[in-house]
C-alpha cells in the first residue's frame, strides 16, 4: 500500500478497533466480564482497573464472580460498581463479590440497540472525518508536484478504504444489535 495512503488506513483500523472495544462494555444478555472494563478502583489512593486487582469469572450465565487478591479490597470494589453506570447491585460475603445480571426486558433491550447504533454512526462519522483529512492532504500534494491523475486516484483509493470500514462497521453494528436482542 502507498505510505501516504497507510497512515489514514492505521487510523481507520484504529476507529474500527475503538467502536469493538466500545460495544464489548455494553451488556448484552449473559454476563461477560468486558462490561467491567471501565470500572477503575480506589487501590492506595490510585484509581487502577478492576482486572488488576480481582480475578474475574463467569460461573453461571448470568453471574459475574469477583475474587479480589485482597480481601480488605471487597468494599472499595463494591462502591466502584454501584457509583459506576451498570445498575447492579454487588452481593458481598466479606471474601468475594458477585453480581447477578438481571434479565433485560425488551424496552431496555430496545434502548441499548438504539445507544449501539448512536455509537456506530459516531464510528462512521470518525472515519468519514479521516477521509476528508485525507482528501485536504492530496489537495495540498496536487499544489505541489504530483499530478492530477496521481492525486484522483488516491482519492478513489482512499474513498473505497472509507467504504470498506464503514460496511464493516455496519456489520459490527448488526451483530451486536442481534446479541443484544436474542433472549
Amino acid at each position: 500500500m502507498d505510505e501516504r495512503l497507510q497512515k489514514y488506513d492505521d487510523k481507520m483500523s484504529k476507529t474500527k478497533k475503538s467502536l469493538e472495544a466500545d460495544l464489548a462494555t455494553i451488556r448484552a444478555g449473559r454476563a461477560n466480564p468486558h462490561i467491567l472494563d471501565k470500572i477503575q478502583v480506589d487501590y492506595y489512593g490510585t484509581p487502577s482497573p478492576l482486572q488488576q486487582v480481582a480475578n474475574i469469572t463467569v460461573p453461571e450465565p448470568r453471574v459475574i464472580q469477583i475474587q479480589p487478591w485482597e480481601a480488605k479490597m471487597v468494599k472499595e470494589i463494591s462502591k466502584a460498581i454501584l457509583s459506576s453506570d451498570l445498575g447492579i447491585n454487588p452481593n458481598t460475603d466479606g471474601k468475594m463479590i458477585r453480581l447477578i445480571l438481571p434479565e433485560l426486558t425488551e424496552e431496555r433491550r430496545k434502548e441499548l440497540v438504539k445507544d449501539v447504533k448512536k455509537r456506530g454512526e459516531a464510528a462512521k462519522v470518525a472515519i468519514r472525518n479521516i477521509r476528508r483529512d485525507a482528501n485536504d492532504a492530496f489537495k495540498k500534494l496536487a499544489k505541489a508536484d504530483v499530478s492530477e491523475d496521481e492525486v484522483k486516484e488516491l482519492e478513489d483509493k482512499i474513498q473505497k478504504m472509507t467504504d470498506k470500514a464503514v460496511k464493516e462497521i455496519d456489520s459490527t453494528v448488526e451483530q451486536k444489535s442481534k446479541e443484544i436482542l436474542t433472549v
